[in-house]
């Protein structure tokens, strides 16, 4: 028994934040969960003439025997390689433990070969972090959220733990405060979605869609499921350009949905794809009643600012809770 009260009662960690650019809200976001448990660091990002990195990490002799974590952004390839610099420096400064929180894995869906001389590029990502330098404390704990397969997992080295993280926890607390809470179903995209997510779900009444082939086409069909009537939640880990959800909302209105919303944990959208999802003034046929994304991709988080039906469940409170593990 007095081993089960000191595994409750102990004493929280203080950890020192880093953060890349891009990352600033959310770091400052994170600090706000943390209750004085989380201080933020400074470093300066500046290039040398050729453009490469000329990078300098603020007090760094004061991070000895301190605990130290960065948070990423890999969804800009251009930014990589200096955050890649100072998460492999930050570990040899003689640190208690180094965390690297990176919420969206970027290379996550490119993760297998389907003819020779395809490049997963996602055994890549992983091997790069797996050959983070060890810390006084041991391995680097490598904190992301919703990786787009789960056989991922074994891509990492044993130089690192990686914990992954989920959203839908998030997701599933906004939905308990909507006013149809209890005419909500849960809808899946694909297969895939669904082997990813159904668990999370058990409590829900669920449909799942799936793509067909019709010549040179692949058209989204209804595979099981009623949601007549119902106000119909697709799940998915991502979003790109969008067209899958596009036609998954056709389909669901088509069988009777009262209105269909989506949730994704990692809103990409490449070139603005995020437009075409945007409500229009007085528009009677906007297609989705909301569209939930967090913050995983701060760039995103950035450019559908205050444009409906777009809102943000931001992580800030998990990756707080991550940071103590």
């Amino acid at each position: 028994m007095k081993n089960k009260k000191a595994m409750v009662n102990c004493p929280k960690k203080h950890v020192n934040l880093f953060y890349s650019v891009d990352c600033e809200e959310l770091a400052h976001n994170v600090a706000s969960h943390s209750f004085d448990h989380v201080t933020l660091q400074s470093i300066k990002w500046r290039s040398f003439a050729d453009g490469f990195p000329n990078i300098f990490i603020e007090n760094a002799e004061e991070l000895r025997g301190q605990h130290v974590a960065f948070l990423a952004s890999f969804s800009s390839p251009a930014h990589i390689f200096e955050q890649l610099s100072v998460v492999y420096a930050l570990p040899r400064l003689f640190v208690a433990s180094f965390t690297l929180v990176l919420p969206f894995f970027p290379t996550g869906s490119f993760e297998r070969m389907e003819e020779e001389g395809d490049v997963a590029t996602a055994f890549t990502l992983a091997r790069m972090l797996t050959n983070i330098p060890i810390s006084r404390g041991g391995p680097t704990s490598l904190v992301i959220y919703d990786i787009h397969a789960l056989q991922e997992r074994f891509y990492f080295g044993d130089e690192v733990l990686p914990l992954f993280e989920t959203g839908i926890p998030l997701l599933k607390q906004r939905l308990q405060r909507l006013p149809d809470a209890k005419n909500v179903v849960i809808a899946f995209p694909d297969d895939g979605a669904w082997k990813r997510f159904h668990k999370q779900f058990e409590s829900f009444q669920v449909v799942v869609c799936t793509k067909v082939r019709d010549g040179d086409k692949r058209i989204v069909q209804l595979k099981e499921g009623n949601v007549t009537g119902h106000h119909v939640v697709i799940v998915d880990d991502l979003v790109q350009s969008g067209s899958t959800l596009v036609e998954c909302q056709k389909v669901l209105a088509s069988k009777g949905a009262a209105k269909v919303s989506a949730y994704v944990t990692h809103g990409v959208f490449p070139k603005q794809s995020w437009e075409r999802f945007t409500h229009k003034d007085g528009a009677s046929d906007n297609a989705f009643a909301h569209f939930w994304i967090t913050d995983s991709c701060p760039l995103t988080v950035k450019a559908i600012a205050n444009k409906a039906p777009f809102e943000v469940l931001s992580l800030a409170g998990s990756i707080a809770n991550a940071l103590q593990i």
